[in-house]
């Protein structure tokens, strides 16, 4: 996460890095203790908030800010992919991970379809938790292995990404050099330091992306934009 700061121009560019703010949401409370002491220890993470199910999480949410939340997939009346639809539509900035022991297909998919920027197991090391937090605050995806190898068998099976889509003609120029970079595989980060915006700006473009492509998450526009090569659509307009 980054602070704004003003450039020649009245743009944004990326200032100084702050921590980054993580929810905890899982039912089981020795879970959630371990992860916070595992990752107060980690520099520009900070643990901004902790829930037991998906109810207390939309709360916590609202008050507590948090730039990422690990989310377990099964818990008490409100389970993990039901949160992330609702994190995603009323809280668009936080970048959803699920954490989870499960890795059945309809928690995988339906996270990732919810809006969920990775999807991690409960075996993975620590070092690989604190990776993926900083790599989902930097507005990158991240899968386990087993979960990524499964995703792209499955999009390859149902051909689920769209090769042709009504609102290609319709990007702005700011939303062509992001969908560009999108498809290079470029992070938030990187995309803000290229187009000298703030990565807030830059997120704001990649939902806007999602939306007039018709796509999920990420990841599906991202292998859209790589396979159909159309990444700089013409006719600009807001």
């Amino acid at each position: 996460m980054t602070r704004r700061e003003r450039v020649p121009g009245g743009e944004e560019r990326p200032g100084d890095m702050t921590a980054i703010r993580v929810l905890l949401v899982d039912d089981q409370e020795l879970i959630r203790r371990g992860l916070r002491k595992m990752l107060e220890i980690e520099d520009g993470i900070e643990v901004a908030g902790e829930a037991a199910d998906g109810e207390e999480a939309l709360r916590v949410a609202g008050e507590c800010r948090p730039d990422v939340a690990l989310v377990d997939a099964r818990m008490p009346r409100m389970e993990g992919v039901e949160l992330i639809r609702r994190l995603s539509a009323g809280h668009p900035g936080v970048a959803a991970i699920v954490l989870s022991t499960f890795d059945e297909d309809d928690y995988i998919f339906g996270a990732l379809g919810g809006g969920a920027v990775g999807y991690l197991l409960k075996d993975c090391t620590p070092e690989e938790l604190v990776d993926a937090i900083r790599r989902a605050g930097r507005g990158e995806t991240v899968l386990a292995p087993s979960v990524a190898g499964r995703l792209v068998a499955e999009l390859r099976r149902t051909g689920a990404v769209p090769r042709a889509l009504p609102h290609e003609g319709r990007l702005s120029a700011r939303e062509s050099d992001v969908a560009r970079l999108i498809a290079a595989g470029a992070t938030n980060r990187e995309i803000a330091a290229q187009l000298r915006i703030a990565e807030g700006t830059v997120k704001n473009h990649v939902s806007s992306l999602l939306r007039k492509y018709g796509t999920p998450d990420r990841t599906r526009l991202a292998l859209h934009l790589k396979d159909t090569g159309d990444r700089n659509p013409q006719s600009p307009g807001p």
